[in-house]
């Protein structure tokens, strides 16, 4: 069984439990796709956990967590503080679907875990919206569970989307297709698919071309 190390969770701060058994499997991929400087925009950071780990394994990347809830900035900063880094600039609010985004400029991009537990057109507007930000080749990362040519890759995700939809009938997994169609519009190249721990998968899409 793969082995956690869960960080005490800092005053002010949230704890979500998939974090610690993903984040190892998901910096293992960072380190090889990711630009070795420059700045990382990551959209719903949630708890923050995520930023916390990740910047002090790659010192040399400037961190812009961002969330759409405002609930969940302090906890972004709690994480951030006790993480000890000093490449985490303080969160911001950004919506993916309200433009002008905060962050005007990016040489990655990463969301985990959010197309799912929101509507479709988050998933439109996240693409645009990195069009505009990432540059020439700039990588957009995304990590979560997906359906392959409409099909579940695990029951156990057959009856997570199940669950999501009972939540919210705009929730759901995403079919890896549908994503790439949307990505393609937006002028992104679906460049990796990584096999992750849990049934889940990590995306690597780049920028290629101005955005139809």
């Amino acid at each position: 069984m793969p082995f956690f190390d869960p960080q005490p969770v800092p005053s002010g701060g949230l704890h979500a439990t998939s974090t610690d058994r993903n984040r190892g499997p998901i910096l293992d991929v960072l380190r090889r796709v990711l630009p070795r400087t420059g700045l990382v925009l990551e959209i719903a950071s949630g708890t923050g956990e995520h930023t916390a780990f990740f910047a002090p394994a790659l010192p040399a990347l400037r961190w812009q967590p961002s969330d759409a809830s405002a609930t969940y900035l302090d906890s972004i900063r709690a994480w951030s503080a006790a993480s000890g880094a000093d490449n985490i600039a303080p969160p911001v609010l950004l919506d993916v679907e309200r433009q002008p985004w905060p962050v005007t400029r990016a040489d990655a991009i990463l969301n985990i875990n959010m197309i799912h537990i929101s509507p479709w057109s988050t998933t439109e507007a996240l693409f645009r919206g990195a069009a505009r930000v990432l540059p020439p080749s700039g990588a957009l990362f995304l990590y979560g569970p997906f359906k392959r040519d409409g099909q579940h890759t695990a029951e156990s995700n057959q009856t997570f989307d199940e669950r999501l939809r009972g939540e919210d009938p705009r929730w759901g997994v995403r079919d890896l297709g549908d994503v790439e169609t949307v990505a393609s519009s937006a002028g992104f190249h679906l460049a990796e698919i990584i096999p992750m721990p849990a049934n889940n998968f990590s995306l690597v899409f780049q920028a290629v071309s101005t955005p139809r």
